[in-house]
């Protein structure tokens, strides 16, 4: 299937057309190389990686050196598909200049736009990457680098109060020029009204059908990412044990001299083999 890559205002075309927008997550050249060849629109290389690829409990100790090893795999395999790269904790947090560093560095190593969390506290910082010439989606609702602050892993804007506080956000941060508001975990009420209020599209991860797009793990749909599967997940395959079952089969035929056969051998000229005797 061959396929074009969006831009941004096609981006925002797609929410005025009422078509959705597929994002797939994913971390290396050869899961990035099986999108590459779907229908999904663009992909995500999160700082998630810190818990999917690396065994970490949370994405707060992942660096710029880490996502930027995976962004390179990802682009080499994607020419045809939008990707998106997260700044990861404290990449963008301590200064504007630093924030402008980190995601022009994104860019220069292949991203199309990069993604960063927070909602009120990051308008400005929003504003200053912009403004450098950085295309920014933003993400708002469960934004797992302060996790802590949060309580846990759990749905945000369930009270009147911080779902009005969820929109303002939402709204500040499209004036202050992103492109895509990412909304995790929240609930499908608010993030349809979120979704109305915008100009800019919405991307829902756990945030129900009347966002304008969808974003979930490559890792979590084809179920190979097990230590938990979050509610909003939906496991179209089940690879995992077909993995460890191949895996099996393997080792059961080296025990039983089954592999390799002559077809999975290299041989030497029959002669050349004379002269080591």
């Amino acid at each position: 299937m061959s396929k074009t890559k969006l831009t941004i205002p096609q981006l925002r075309q797609l929410k005025e057309e009422g078509k959705k927008v597929k994002m797939i997550v994913c971390y290396d050249y050869p899961m990035a190389a099986i999108v590459e060849k779907s229908e999904a629109d663009m992909i995500l290389v999160g700082d998630s990686l810190g818990m999917v690829v690396m065994g970490l409990d949370s994405t707060v100790p992942v660096n710029m050196e880490e996502i930027i090893y995976h962004l390179r795999a990802v682009r080499r395999a994607t020419p045809n598909t939008f990707v998106v790269a997260d700044l990861p904790f404290m990449s963008y947090q301590a200064s504007v200049e630093e924030a402008i560093r980190n995601a022009g560095r994104l860019l220069k190593e292949g991203a199309d736009c990069v993604k960063l969390e927070g909602g009120l506290e990051v308008v400005d910082t929003v504003k200053a990457i912009v403004r450098a010439g950085v295309p920014v989606m933003a993400h708002i609702g469960l934004t797992p680098q302060t996790v802590a602050m949060l309580g846990g892993f759990k749905v945000q804007g369930k009270s009147a109060e911080a779902a009005e506080k969820m929109l303002l956000e939402a709204q500040k941060l499209e004036e202050a020029g992103a492109f895509a508001v990412l909304l995790e975990c929240v609930p499908s009420q608010l993030a349809k009204l979120i979704t109305e209020k915008l100009s800019v599209p919405t991307i829902g991860t756990g945030a129900g059908p009347d966002v304008d797009g969808h974003c979930l793990n490559a890792y979590d749909l084809l179920g190979i990412f097990d230590k938990f599967v979050p509610k909003f997940i939906k496991q179209y395959a089940k690879l995992g044990p077909v993995m460890v079952e191949a895996f099996n089969q393997h080792c059961r035929e080296i025990d039983s001299g089954e592999f390799p056969k002559p077809e999975h051998c290299f041989n030497m000229n029959s002669e050349d083999l004379k002269r080591l005797y």
